[in-house]
């Protein structure tokens, strides 16, 4: 049952008394080491089957583990999620805690949520719905009460989908439908399990003693509520083994904290604690760019990193290619997946780890523009989406009606067209705040929106009616086989899988890390995620950015930040590359743009004038300070500055945000500028807007009353 386990495994599989953590850094075999463990301590007579319970968050990784647990011998070990686990425990004394049958147990809470805001009379759209019902779910595994909500989301540094008041008003009415209707959800399995092992106690004896030894994979993952539902299965004993690593933390946002991994050996002070750092999946050259990007992390995760060791023999280095705009970036990974594919790589063996899913259109159509199949993994295909599908309805019917429609009237080119139709649907010129359901419905009009801007570019004269011509035949052409073919995935849903080849796209700055991401915490989390999808790739790794969104566009984007110093002709990569022996920079297509991110990154750093810290949201940078630190704006001069622009913006019929943004307002009047020099200065005025409106503003900033004619040129 030992042998061909290593030396650390192996302590992982003999310790078979008391608080065990395992610090498992990827492809180290911690599900090996773990399966092990039980069974050996199963045909040693130390465990009985019956009394282990295995825990983990899919019923994927439950499965494999049941799997691995019967061909070593143990059968009767249960390995299931913490939900099943608990809906069991629930339904087997359900009569004896409360009486009369369980409550049914919904599917989808998404129409209940609807039913919800329809009784406090305020409209969601499909994406709200998704967005409030992940509030929801959330505030449940983090054990806050709709009372409690905006506070509770405040200091988490949530975005919230709505205003938090309707939010915590919503959720509220979400739990007065449910009770009505004696229904309950996914999360009140574990919360209704959570209280009855916690009011009787001979209930919750009773549990203790058919388990007797615990287990729980992805500990970093574990919710509050999950970790409470633990402590009650434990009781006062301390035969639980968790597994898990701190930097492949990467979903905070659905209430997983790393915190109880980290803090384990605080409360189980006698705790063996083994570290797995044998990374059997990787090659060094993979492995050496996953250390380097924890090496740069900062943060409590980032204290306890594992320095991985590649146990496989050398392969190739990472790929790092530079693209001039995104579909040369799509062509070129499609292309070269193609030559892979020629070269015997099977299909299935290699993946696109994109960060959104908004960004798998361009890839889905290169790859079958290469013939290369493909299946979509976490998301559902761009031209299946409900917002995508609404969107080509109502773009067939405006071009059907032609000249008809009063929404078309007086607008003449094609891009704009179908910015009217699109408008209809939600699509706007500023994205929404934050993630979530409604920023992806947003990014997938905005394809399509910069789709007809492209289509339009290369087809002067095109219509609206060839447009959706052009996008029928781009759907019929992706319906391409999906058993043998390339994984399209999200970071996210990567998770857990491996590849031989993994192409990382869109390591740019604003993507990777995400424009929403603005807290350490946050930025973070982002340098972890792409830890993730490195640790993918068994041999070969591409890793690519484009410099514009599209063809001719301007080329002001940079690589991603974390991968400064990694790359070679980064800062920093000189003596790397000296002593590992990679290779330069291999470029996209025939492009011989010079590597300018050494030049950008000698800038001084935008820092906050208030506390000091370093400032990488656009926004903050137009202040010159935090979100969060204290303003000295002067609110009437803000107040006539808006009031100014809304004037401007009506006699140009241009958006307000044209004029000036809110950030560069609120910079004005926190600056209140004397002269062209320091209005200058201010992020967000550019020579034009100086030139345009600069007598108007400096004489608001001086307190003069302006004439009824002001200037427009």
């Amino acid at each position: 049952m030992l042998e061909g386990l290593d030396p650390e495994q192996r302590e992982v599989a003999t310790a078979l008394q008391g608080p065990v953590c395992v610090l498992a850094g990827a492809g180290t075999g911690k599900t090996r080491a773990i399966t092990h463990r039980i069974a050996y301590g199963v045909r040693a007579g130390i465990l009985q089957p019956s009394s282990v319970l295995a825990v983990t968050f899919t019923n994927r990784a439950a499965g494999e583990m049941r799997g691995r647990l019967r061909q070593l011998g143990a059968a009767g070990v249960q390995a299931r999620t913490f939900h099943s686990a608990a809906l069991r425990q629930l339904q087997y004394f359900w009569p004896k805690a409360v009486g009369g049958s369980m409550p049914r147990l919904v599917d989808r809470k998404i129409q209940l949520v609807a039913d919800a805001a329809a009784a406090c009379r305020i409209r969601l759209d499909r994406g709200e719905l998704r967005d409030v019902t992940g509030e929801i779910e959330w505030s449940k595994v983090t054990q806050t009460v709709p009372s409690e909500y905006a506070p509770a989301a405040a200091k988490a540094g949530r975005e919230s989908p709505r205003d938090p008041a309707e939010i915590a008003q919503l959720y509220s009415a979400y739990e007065d439908l449910k009770r009505a209707r004696a229904v309950i959800d996914f999360e009140d399995v574990l919360l209704l399990t959570v209280a009855v092992l916690q009011d009787r106690h001979d209930i919750a004896e009773q549990v203790r003693s058919q388990y007797q030894h615990f287990v729980v994979d992805e500990y970093q993952d574990v919710s509050p509520l999950q970790q409470r539902l633990l402590e009650l299965w434990l009781g006062d004993r301390e035969n639980l083994c968790v597994v898990g690593d701190a930097s492949q933390t990467i979903y905070s946002f659905t209430g997983a904290t790393p915190d109880h991994l980290l803090d384990f050996r605080t409360r189980h002070p006698g705790a063996t604690v083994v570290k797995l750092v044998r990374d059997y999946r990787s090659t060094p050259q993979v492995v050496h760019l996953a250390n380097g990007l924890l090496a740069q992390a900062r943060g409590r995760a980032a204290d306890h990193r594992l320095e991985l060791v590649s146990q496989r023999a050398a392969g190739p280095e990472p790929v790092y290619s530079e693209y001039p705009d995104e579909p040369a970036e799509a062509e070129g990974a499609a292309r070269r997946i193609r030559e892979l594919m020629d070269s015997g790589v099977r299909a299935s063996e290699i993946a696109i780890l994109v960060r959104t899913n908004s960004q798998s259109e361009t890839y889905e159509q290169a790859l079958a523009d290469a013939g290369v199949p493909y299946q979509l993994r976490g998301a559902e295909r761009f031209f299946d989406r409900p917002e995508v599908r609404k969107a080509g309805v109502a773009l067939r019917g405006a071009a059907r009606f032609g000249g008809n429609d009063s929404l078309l009237d007086d607008v003449v080119d094609l891009p704009s067209q179908v910015r009217a139709v699109l408008s209809g649907e939600g699509w706007t010129t500023e994205p929404p705040a934050g993630s979530g359901a409604v920023r992806e419905r947003w990014e997938s009009l905005a394809a399509l929106v910069n789709l007809a801007q492209d289509f339009s570019a290369s087809r002067p004269g095109a219509t609206l009616s060839d447009l959706v011509a052009e996008l029928d035949e781009r759907a019929s052409a992706q319906h391409a086989p999906t058993v043998e073919g390339v994984t399209l995935a999200s970071l996210h849903s990567a998770k857990g899988l491996e590849w031989d080849v993994v192409f990382l796209v869109g390591v740019a700055e604003g993507m990777m890390p995400i424009t929403y991401a603005k807290t350490d915490e946050q930025i973070e989390e982002e340098r972890r995620l792409l830890y993730v999808g490195v640790t993918r790739a068994r041999e070969r790794l591409h890793v690519s950015w484009a410099l514009s969104r599209s063809p001719g566009g301007r080329p002001n984007r940079r690589p991603s930040r974390f991968l400064d110093g990694l790359r070679p002709g980064s800062v920093g990569a000189a003596a790397r590359s000296a002593a590992s022996g990679s290779g330069g920079v291999e470029r996209g297509f025939t492009t011989s743009r010079a590597d300018t991110a050494p030049r950008r990154r000698q800038r001084t750093p935008a820092r906050c004038r208030v506390c000091g810290r370093t400032l990488t949201d656009a926004g903050e940078m137009k202040l010159m300070r935090c979100e969060d630190c204290p303003s000295d704006m002067d609110e009437g001069l803000y107040e006539r500055l808006r009031e100014w622009r809304a004037l401007q913006a009506q006699r140009s019929g241009q958006p307000a945000f044209c004029v000036f943004t809110d950030k560069t307002l609120m910079a004005i009047a926190e600056t209140v500028p004397d002269d062209e020099g320091e209005l200058a200065r201010i992020p967000g005025v550019g020579t034009r807007k100086l030139n345009r409106f600069g007598a108007d503003v400096l004489a608001i900033c001086a307190g003069q009353e302006l004439g009824g004619e002001e200037t427009e040129n």
